[in-house]
Order: C-alpha cells, then structure tokens, then sequence
C-alpha cells in the first residue's frame, strides 16, 4: 500500500497517510479539514557509491588483490 503525503489548506500541518485505494478520505490530522493537497513524494534509494565500495578492505570482485585497483 503507498504513503502520500499531505499538507492542510486550513492549518498548514503536513502529514503522511498510507492509502488502501485510490479514493480513501483524507482529513487533517490536526485540524481533522478535508482541504487537504497531496504532496509530490520523491523516491529514494540508499546505496553505496563506488567510492564507498572502492575503499572497503579485501579483494575486489573483479579479481584485483584490493578494491580500487580494477584496471591499474
């Protein structure tokens, strides 16, 4: 099930709501409002960069006897 977030028209309180369906009621959960606006979420995934995997000790997975050596 997705979570949307929300700010109220009437009292500004942002707030996230985990939506079964499409057409669920929303209200404030400060102010209990319906004039609510959906907010635009932004995905995010967390990962390591190259540089993070680069400078962790032991062999690289690509044969090198340490991480950050692949081509030297």
């Amino acid at each position: 099930m997705p979570i949307f977030e929300y700010r109220c028209k009437d009292c500004g309180t942002k707030f996230e709501k985990i939506v079964s369906n499409g057409h669920s009621e929303v209200v404030c959960r400060h102010c209990s409002s319906p004039r609510v606006d959906q907010l635009l979420s932004v995905f995010a995934v967390s990962g390591a960069s190259r540089e993070a995997a680069a400078a962790e000790p032991g062999p690289c997975p690509c044969g090198a006897p340490r991480r950050g050596m692949c081509g030297e």
